[in-house]
């Protein structure tokens, strides 16, 4: 057997096994949603997302667990994305190839590795008991943020290295100065990609539970007045109905969870069309 021959053996070898690796992650992820619909679909209907939970959470619907979860990925996203966004185009545009850049990626890249348990216990000490903020939303959005930076930072860098060098060199070539080419030609045409990893990283907020365990949520809150209250939000309402309630309510369970998916996924499929359409209207 030739060599050519072993070679298109050895591509069409790694071609299948890339292309089940690929379906089987797609079955599993399709799957998994598919049983959350199906389970969860016939239990949601106008009254469960307009009203208020009743009887120890076994009846009624999940509007304040709803505003909850809004409040909390607002808050999230406020406090997220300006330092996060800021801080990748710092590492992009600005910051020199030095040991310490090296070592601030490399933080980076650790924080994206901690576990959420763990992101809940920092904010329990600092936001919680040494910022004096208590359970309250603040204390919660300020833990997911810190959860979430190292997603937007890492997205925020890596869409702006993409664009191509010429445009900047064009752009300085013409008398702009760095700021203004970044902010009047680079983050246009980086905008797509930033907002997408961005919308990403509030996604996994969204859906987080430990994060906001001892920070934020409580079993059973009115909607919240201000940031400085506790709120109920949807994963937290889940978790406690799958392992904690004493009285079976499958229509409050599965419900919620068709809910929390269904609006993630929604928002990840609007964001996704959105940066379609605007990387067709960029020419090069």
């Amino acid at each position: 057997m030739s060599r050519s021959s072993r070679a298109r053996k050895a591509e069409a070898l790694a071609k299948t096994l890339l292309g089940m690796a690929a379906l089987l992650a797609l079955s599993a992820a399709l799957g998994f949603i598919g049983y959350i619909f199906y389970r969860g679909a016939g239990y949601v209907d106008w009254a469960f997302l307009t009203q208020a939970p009743r009887k120890f959470m076994t009846e009624g619907g999940i509007y304040p667990v709803i505003v909850g979860t809004v409040y909390l990925t607002v808050w999230t996203a406020l406090f997220a994305l300006p330092v996060g966004i800021m801080a990748g185009i710092y590492l992009s545009e600005y910051a020199p190839r030095t040991v310490t850049t090296r070592i601030m990626r490399l933080a980076i890249a650790n924080m994206a590795g901690v576990p959420s348990i763990v992101y809940g216990l920092f904010g329990v000490a600092l936001f919680v008991i040494q910022m004096g903020f208590n359970r309250s939303i603040v204390a919660g959005a300020l833990t997911l943020a810190c959860m979430t930076l190292p997603v937007i930072i890492t997205s925020t860098e890596e869409a702006l290295r993409q664009i191509p060098t010429d445009l900047r060199h064009a752009s300085l070539a013409l008398g702009a100065t760095k700021l203004r080419t970044i902010r009047k030609v680079i983050l246009p045409v980086a905008g797509p990609g930033i907002i997408t990893g961005s919308i990403l990283g509030l996604s996994r907020a969204a859906g987080e539970t430990a994060p906001i365990l001892f920070t934020a949520v409580a079993f059973f809150a009115p909607i919240a007045s201000g940031p400085l209250d506790e709120t109920m939000a949807l994963p937290y309402h889940l978790y406690i109905m799958a392992t904690q309630s004493t009285k079976p309510a499958p229509n409050m369970v599965w419900g919620t969870a068709f809910v929390l998916v269904a609006g993630i996924s929604m928002l990840n499929v609007v964001v996704a069309i959105w940066r379609s359409a605007q990387r067709r209207k960029i020419r090069w």
